[in-house]
């Protein structure tokens, strides 16, 4: 049985640490003061834990008397100083919500869907001192269907995590590691999205639009846009049948029954889902940036 240190947050974090510990013994948890949950069953389990930002020295200084075999780092909020890194006898470890070395970052699978990507996936891999860079250990690919939004993709990695986890275990006790440099010709790197990225642009064409709307829909910030001074957010589009005129330009709403239809770059999208509550459009007026106050 593997001795582990675990750091981990949130609801994914959670479900993988539960599993974890049916078949492993946990020395130590780091999470963060948000994961309730975590925290739950820590107490319970009579695991000793450290909640909030673990930098300057504070997670270090927890652990510091703890011996482990393995420190796994399971949709941890934050960044993991050197002196975690090293304190394992084996191998510490991250899982990453992309197949590296591509996506590195924050917010992968959201950055996917944007970009149009039909595949995305979860890595498993060697924390060292840099951002997503370290040797490979084994990665699963994930399929990006055409109406997946962020949040799908989300509940697609999760029942994914456990698996991963639990050959990178079997590796360790089989003695059977295999770890891969990251080819840096193929790195690509996207930085964290902050709910005021989200404005859409209507000069972008259907596909770009409708990928940035699922990409953020609900249950996450939203695609939004402005009219009459007023946010609007956008949880779904899709493709429209109605034919445009050159005299009209990007965000107009041309149509309004059976739903808003809004001109684009390369043609027009159906409004199919609204957040944004007793909204009334005008044929002729836009959407758009310009109608902020």
């Amino acid at each position: 049985m593997l001795t582990l240190g675990v750091l981990c947050s949130g609801g994914l974090g959670l479900d993988t640490l539960t599993k974890i510990a049916k078949e492993n013994r946990i020395e130590f948890i780091l999470t963060d003061n948000n994961s309730s949950g975590i925290i739950d069953f820590a107490t319970k389990s009579n695991i000793p834990f450290y909640a909030g930002n673990p930098r300057k020295g504070k997670g270090f200084n927890f652990i510091k008397d703890f011996n482990v075999d393995v420190i796994a780092s399971i949709n941890y909020l934050f960044l993991i100083e050197e002196d975690i890194i090293y304190h394992s006898n084996i191998l510490t470890f991250n899982i990453h919500g992309s197949l590296l070395p591509k996506y590195r970052g924050r917010t992968p699978h959201v950055w996917a869907i944007i970009n149009g990507e039909k595949k995305a996936g979860i890595t498993a891999h060697v924390i060292d001192s840099g951002c997503d860079t370290g040797k490979v250990i084994h990665q699963i690919e994930v399929p990006i269907e055409p109406n997946d939004t962020g949040a799908i993709m989300l509940e697609k990695y999760a029942e994914k995590y456990y698996p991963l986890v639990k050959k990178v275990f079997d590796d360790i006790k089989n003695s059977n590691l295999n770890l891969v440099l990251q080819n840096e010709e193929e790195a690509t790197y996207f930085g964290k999205r902050t709910p005021e990225d989200g404005e859409i642009n209507w000069n972008w064409t259907n596909e770009a639009i409708r990928n940035w709307v699922r990409a953020q829909a609900y249950p996450y910030p939203g695609a939004f846009t402005f009219y009459n001074g007023k946010k609007i957010i956008i949880d779904k589009v899709s493709f429209s049948n109605e034919k445009t005129k050159s005299s009209q330009s990007s965000g107009e709403i041309i149509k309004l029954t059976p739903q808003t239809v809004v001109k684009t770059k390369n043609g027009a999208l159906d409004l199919r889902i609204l957040r944004t509550e007793n909204c009334t459009f005008t044929v002729g007026n836009r959407f758009g940036n310009e109608n902020r106050k």
